[in-house]
């Protein structure tokens, strides 16, 4: 137990923060009581309502439940807690890395991108294929600055996202074009790489008008995973 109080503004969001990173941290292991609301009130000065708040949040975010008998239960946040949990995640004692976190969002957004665009060559309609082919060819004509290079990009890829039809794709692009994860910066000349390669923004482009599904997708794979850091991840246990 801790002395150490916590300020008084958003009370409950930083207690919540605090027992978040107890149970990434390991110090409150998966099966092992959360512990008592009036015990957490003393050990930080709180009251009450602003544990229970807390802990309400824990549940939302999956990382603890409510057993039958009443006790508030820590669950194995790796088999239980969403995506949401990766918001803030970085600055957690015990938690992954920042570079972790942004390689494993870089992966994710290689392989969402790449199934999108094979979706896209699939579902979307003829006028969704015409606009994605012209958004190439202003993207083409972007840049070379790598801000405007990369605007231009987010919005070509938004119109492939969007002509997969897969609403949950959608959802991951957007906390990924938001910044909701923590994705760091990509090293420079990985991400130039992705970005000046207008070549294989206009040819992907062109598969997708053409229907041609299993090249698109494999074109967008290659073209997104360059920007992924080649450096070795550990497995997460």
């Amino acid at each position: 137990m801790t002395e150490r109080h916590i300020r008084r503004e958003a009370v409950s969001d930083q207690l919540f923060a605090v027992l978040r990173d107890r149970i990434l941290g390991g110090g409150l292991p998966p099966g092992s009581p959360l512990t008592a609301e009036r015990d957490l009130a003393a050990e930080f000065g709180v009251n009450r309502h602003a544990v229970r708040e807390a802990v309400k949040r824990l549940q939302q975010a999956r990382l603890v439940e409510v057993s039958h008998g009443g006790r508030t239960l820590v669950l194995d946040w790796r088999r239980s807690a969403g995506l949401d949990l990766a918001v803030g995640i970085a600055a957690s004692d015990g938690g992954p890395s920042v570079a972790d976190l942004a390689r494993d969002a870089l992966e994710m957004r290689a392989c969402i991108g790449a199934d999108a665009a094979r979706l896209c060559a699939i579902r979307c309609s003829e006028s969704a294929a015409r606009e994605i082919v012209e958004a190439a060819w202003r993207y083409a004509r972007s840049g070379p600055d790598l801000e405007e290079l990369g605007l231009a990009d987010v919005a070509w890829w938004r119109l492939i996202v969007e002509g997969a039809a897969n609403i949950a794709y959608l959802l991951a692009f957007n906390s990924l074009v938001d910044g909701t994860l923590p994705v760091a910066d990509v090293p420079d000349d990985l991400r130039t790489a992705e970005l000046l390669d207008v070549e294989t923004h206009v040819r992907l482009a062109e598969l997708i008008a053409a229907r041609e599904s299993e090249a698109a997708e494999r074109l967008a794979r290659e073209l997104l995973s360059r920007s992924v850091p080649s450096t070795p991840r550990k497995a997460v246990r």
